[in-house]
């Protein structure tokens, strides 16, 4: 015999039980049908007769003796036997008996029992649903169809920190804030009215005693149905996942903060990046304030006295207000503001709770946090490599529940990683400001002072591409008061190119002072290109996508005295003329193969200009950007220069707004002239026989033209100069001579003949009787040199108009 649970309260189910009732003398004088299915004996064989004779087979007697002599002590038993079937097999039930009283007080004894399979699920079942109640860590509520409560376990007690006989006949939702129980009626009623389950929804939980502490809770709802399938109720299982769904947001902001911080190389985007992040995942309001040589992208010392920039800030809602000290003013902490301490020390500071008064107490004002309902502070350090970058600021006032020091954890991850990520920006933000300066130094400054042109200028960087440009662009004044104009583009980026590009524009500087042709020009610069490449495969420099390859130039040459432009292009875009009348079209000009491929020749052409022409040089930049077509690029650009009487810097502007995007993908150099022409009568020019009187009536036109002029203080001097250079000729050279004088902002005076030999300056000996006439001429004059034409030389002085040299 096995004895079943010692409870009293274990229910048989009354359509599963086999019912009899035995008298005192142990004879059967009541039986149900359950029992005549489950042990074969009808009604009529069993009643009036001894249980002992008819259900209890010998073998077990002794047991079933034992337990009925316990049922009298006792006043009642439970447990197993083997009860005789009908057709003689041995049946093992779970019985239970008690007594049973009349009013005669005669006993009678009433038995249960179902097969022993039976009542072992029965009791598993109940020791189910007890583990539910009392032990089960999961909450389980059962709602009744007028949505009040019915019954809850131990869990939902503890959970709530409520008693749990207290929740009985009250309705659903209670205990908890509005909104809260607003969700959790809305989720029962849906599943009473529609019979299906929810399963696996959030919820977040408030206690109305408690609302600074939210909760979150995963509930599964399902209905309640009796064998017809109406349904009884509602049960739901509530699971409080507040630390996992703490922790699966941590994990989602730091993936999101990895996607998010530092996807450019700029100071102030990633501290307003890190701002936006934190809010509102983390914070209701952050602030990033750096150091200012940060936002500068200055090195940092460990001295961190120093004003501080608001460079990011973010508050939650749109009518919300948000930190004071918008972005990009300064702000400066007090000594005893959190803030403060944390540049100081270089420790994360955490206040969970702020009293009512923190921010108005005296010295707060000085820490710049909002005073909005703020409950709770985090200040963390921007620290990457050892130095403190500056503080991030972050405040709750919406979300009731207090920064805990898993958030401040969170928060110093993230913090770090945007350091690194402001850090990386800041060396980044000090190279480029490096390799600008070195860019800006080598460009040019501003127009030289010169009477042939008036010239507009605009260089734009491009805003996309990495390193720098190698585009430049050159106005040089030349003799005779003639200019050139350089445009060139370097091939490559990085401080290579722009290194090349200083190079190349010293040097097309020290060609122009030769005062050879354009074609000439660009065979020398050719020549420096290929000396160039050499010098970086000797060295072995292959810096990736940086290495200088080649270049293209465009040289012209103008002369306002016979309104002239001598043009040649290596591998350049042609130049833009626009004549008075308005009519713009690109120079035909042989293209000229790009500087670098050596060996190919280069062409001059000459243009004759009218004055007031403009003459437009640029870089492929301005016309080849990639989403337009350089064919269309160039028409876009004739059709921005049909106004050349406009103001000339209204007109560059014209084309850079035409042609060049918010953000150009390329270099862009723009140089636009308008072309004047010298008034006849500022320039005068004899043709002089070679013969040795030709110095004596070189002298006397001179001083009759200066006379002329006004220009009489300088008669002495340049007749002298005047002949010199003639006597030169007759003793030298070949051929007639020109002599010519140019009034400008100098007085220019040239003399040319046929001959291709260059005058010397040489120092004569005192025993010498010549030889000291280049010497004379290079001590009364601020500047003069020799230029070759393919009809042979000019040698020619320049002299101020305010008088001779001291």
């Amino acid at each position: 015999m096995t004895e079943l649970s010692e409870s009293q309260d274990d229910p048989f189910i009354p359509h599963l039980a086999a019912l009899a009732v035995v008298d005192d003398r142990g004879v059967v004088v009541g039986w149900n049908r359950r029992a005549q299915e489950l042990l074969g004996h009808p009604e009529t064989a069993v009643l009036g007769r001894p249980a002992f004779e008819i259900l209890v087979d010998p073998g077990d007697l002794t047991a079933a003796k034992e337990a009925a002599a316990s049922c009298r002590r006792a006043g009642g038993w439970s447990g197993m036997l083997n009860v005789r079937h009908r057709d003689g097999r041995l049946v093992e039930m779970g019985l239970r008996a008690h007594a049973l009283s009349r009013g005669d007080r005669t006993r009678e004894w009433f038995l249960a029992g179902a097969l022993a399979a039976d009542v072992l699920e029965w009791q598993r079942d109940r020791a189910v649903l007890h583990g539910l109640y009392r032990r089960c860590p999961i909450g389980l509520v059962v709602h009744g169809p007028d949505l009040r409560l019915l019954r809850v376990n131990r869990a939902i007690e503890r959970f709530s920190g409520v008693p749990a006989a207290r929740f009985r006949g009250l309705p659903t939702g209670c205990f908890l804030v509005p909104d809260d129980a607003r969700t959790a009626v809305d989720r029962v009623r849906q599943v009473m009215e529609t019979g299906r389950p929810m399963v696996y929804s959030e919820q977040f939980v408030r206690l109305e005693w408690d609302p600074g502490r939210e909760r979150v809770a995963m509930v599964s709802s399902f209905p309640m149905e009796d064998a017809s399938g109406r349904i009884l109720g509602v049960a739901e299982m509530i699971e409080d996942i507040t630390e996992r769904h703490r922790a699966q947001r941590r994990l989602a902001l730091l993936d999101q903060a990895g996607s998010r911080i530092g996807t450019t190389l700029d100071v102030a985007e990633t501290a307003r990046e890190l701002a936006e992040v934190m809010v509102p995942h983390l914070a209701d309001h952050a602030s990033v304030d750096l150091l200012q040589p940060v936002t500068r992208g200055e090195e940092v010392t460990r001295a961190l006295a120093g004003p501080m920039v608001r460079v990011g800030a973010c508050s939650v809602g749109a009518q919300q207000a948000g930190p004071p000290h918008p972005q990009g003013e300064r702000v400066e902490f007090a000594p005893d503001t959190p803030q403060a301490r944390c540049l100081a020390e270089g420790r994360p500071a955490l206040e969970p709770v702020l009293p009512p008064d923190w921010f108005s107490t005296e010295g707060r004002h000085g820490a710049h946090t909002p005073d909005l309902g703020v409950h709770s502070l985090i200040v963390v350090p921007l620290a990457a490599r050892g130095l403190v970058l500056g503080v991030m600021t972050l405040w709750r006032s919406r979300r009731p529940d207090p920064f805990e020091a898993d958030d401040l954890t969170l928060a110093q991850e993230l913090a770090s990683r945007a350091a690194v990520a402001i850090d990386n920006a800041r060396r980044f933000t000090q190279h480029q400001q490096a390799a600008f300066t070195l860019q800006s130094s080598l460009l040019l400054r501003a127009v030289p002072d010169q009477s042939a042109v008036e010239v507009a200028l605009r260089y734009l960087p491009a805003s996309a591409a990495p390193g720098l440009g190698g585009d430049w662009f050159d106005v040089i004044p030349l003799s005779g008061a003639r200019v050139a104009l350089v445009v060139g583009d370097v091939v490559g980026r990085g401080i290579h190119a722009a290194a090349t590009m200083g190079r190349l524009r010293t040097a097309v500087h020290t060609l122009a002072s030769l005062d050879l042709e354009p074609d000439e020009v660009l065979s020398r610069l050719d020549d420096l290109v290929n000396l160039l490449a050499a010098e970086q495969e000797a060295s072995g420099e292959r810096p990736v996508g940086e290495q200088v390859v080649g270049a293209t130039c465009l040289y012209a040459v103008y002369d306002p005295v016979a309104g002239r432009c001598s043009v040649a292009r290596a591998g350049h875009p042609p130049p833009v003329v626009t004549a008075p009348d308005g009519e713009a079209a690109p120079l035909d000009l042989p293209a000229g193969p790009p500087l670098g491929l050596g060996g190919l020749p280069f062409e001059t052409r000459d243009v004759e200009l009218a004055e007031g022409s403009l003459l437009c040089l640029y870089t492929n930049g301005l016309i080849g950007e990639r989403h337009i077509d350089a064919d269309l690029g160039l028409t876009k650009l004739c059709t921005a220069l049909t106004r050349p009487a406009e103001a000339l810097e209204r007109t560059c502007q014209a084309v850079v707004d035409s042609l060049v995007p918010t953000q150009p993908t390329d270099d862009v150099a723009l140089l636009i002239a308008r072309t004047r022409r010298l008034p006849p009568d500022d320039v005068a020019s004899w043709r002089l026989p070679l013969e040795p009187a030709s110095a004596a009536r070189a002298r006397a036109l001179t001083s009759a033209k200066l006379s002329e002029w006004g220009l009489e203080h300088l008669a002495f001097t340049t007749e002298l100069i005047v002949s010199e250079l003639v006597t030169n000729v007759y003793r030298y050279a070949s051929g007639p001579v020109t002599l010519r004088l140019i009034r400008e902002r100098c007085l220019v005076c040239e003399v040319s003949d046929t001959s291709h030999t260059a005058p010397h300056l040489r120092r004569a000996r005192t025993t010498d009787e010549g030889g000291r006439g280049l010497f004379l001429v290079a001590q009364m004059t601020e500047r003069w040199g020799t230029r070759y034409t393919r009809d042979g030389k000019t040698v020619w002085t320049e002299q101020p108009l305010a008088g001779t040299l001291a």
